[in-house]
């Protein structure tokens, strides 16, 4: 395999960063979005539980000690308890559009990734064929068996870089469908909130 690595030529490396960042990317993404469902639920849960015996006080602190994306729109929405549902609902969606960008963070740099790698693959098999010609042309035709193993060394590069590509591509499309799942379900959970704060909700004295 480290033989088969080498006579891919320089751009072997490339391809490689390629694959460890690719990685790299989808293990802290994967884990960050089992982290953001789990917390989800859990802050979801409890807000639903004091707001609904009127603890809104406590409800904006939870909100406050637990700075994340959820937490965010519901400390926007809590801050606002007893307008009207829809200025509730513009208010949330406001915060909500701005924050659930964070979900996609990476997922950019990953497609880029899937989309580059066949191409440093084919660079390099036509890297390889100039060279491989160049040296036919400086040294004769010489034997079909130079020829053959100049052109099958330029074409590891390209199957290199499909075999980084294609995984990627399925990786990338899976962190996808994650965040948009998280997203709607967090703007269920921002929705219900919103119902529980409308319009004639208020603390008790």
């Amino acid at each position: 395999m480290l033989e088969l690595f080498h006579k891919g030529g320089p751009l072997m490396y490339p391809i490689l960063l390629c694959s460890v960042l690719a990685l790299a990317i989808f293990f802290e993404r994967l884990l960050t979005y089992v982290l953001l469902q789990r917390r989800g639920r859990r802050l979801y849960a409890e807000v639903d539980r004091m707001v609904l015996e009127r603890h809104l006080t406590e409800a904006r602190a939870l909100c406050a000690g637990r700075p994340f994306l959820l937490s965010d729109i519901f400390l926007v929405a809590l801050q606002a308890a007893g307008r009207s549902r829809e200025r509730l609902k513009t208010l949330v969606e406001e915060v909500g559009s701005r924050r659930m960008a964070e979900l996609e963070r990476y997922l950019g740099l990953l497609g880029t990734i899937a989309a580059i790698s066949p191409l440093l693959g084919l660079l390099g098999t036509v890297l390889g064929m100039i060279r491989a010609f160049t040296e036919l042309s400086l040294k004769g035709v010489g034997t079909p068996e130079t020829l053959g193993g100049g052109i099958s060394e330029a074409l590891i590069t390209t199957a290199t870089g499909l075999s980084v590509a294609i995984p990627v591509i399925l990786l990338h499309k899976y962190l996808t469908s994650r965040a948009d799942r998280i997203a709607a379900d967090f703007e269920d959970y921002s929705l219900r909130l919103v119902d529980r704060l409308a319009d004639d909700l208020s603390e008790p004295a």
